[in-house]
């Protein structure tokens, strides 16, 4: 803890807290917690509703302007140090994740973000979408966690276990 108060932690905790909920005002604000508004927009040959697009027009441009303005800095306001991605692959996880995002949200007409900041309207709706949600990261991350052992080579054997069944085969002529 600083002598002025708030450890680095709690700051950043804070901050993430301000930024999370300006980010779900935005939403709000923009209507994009309406299922109606995302199909409505992405109905191109139907009534077609362009406000999504604005809304992430805005959202581009003012991190545009951000961005050029923090990029040369050595660290970030709020934290001690940059988390950048650094992968730069398409691999089949990103494919098949971006996939089932897309599907989902032309099908249900609601995202992650949105689903989140709509649970505070106590929808049925929007607490069916969130809880589908955990349950489907929850099975990602077992699904994962499983095909990572499966393809993890088996362990070694004991090297005077391993050596004497050789032996033995050798001089049984197998």
């Amino acid at each position: 803890m600083s002598e002025r108060g708030m450890s680095e932690k709690s700051k950043e905790a804070a901050l993430a807290l301000v930024a999370g909920l300006l980010f779900g005002a935005g939403l709000v604000v923009a209507g994009m917690t309406q299922p109606e508004k995302v199909i409505g927009f992405l109905d191109l040959f139907g009534d077609w509703d362009p406000s999504l697009a604005l809304v992430m027009g805005g959202a581009i441009a003012v991190h545009f302007v951000a961005y050029r303005l923090i990029k040369g800095r050595p660290s970030p306001l709020i934290t001690t140090k940059w988390s950048l991605p650094t992968r730069r692959d398409l691999d089949l996880r990103l494919v098949v994740g971006a996939a089932v995002f897309g599907i989902g949200w032309g099908l249900a007409g609601i995202c992650p973000g949105p689903g989140v900041v709509s649970l505070l309207s106590f929808a049925p709706s929007a607490g069916v979408f969130v809880g589908a949600m955990l349950v489907a990261m929850w099975l990602t991350a077992k699904t994962e966690g499983w095909l990572a052992r499966r393809r993890a080579p088996a362990p070694a054997q004991e090297k005077g276990a391993a050596g004497e069944g050789a032996r033995q085969r050798v001089a049984a002529g197998r």
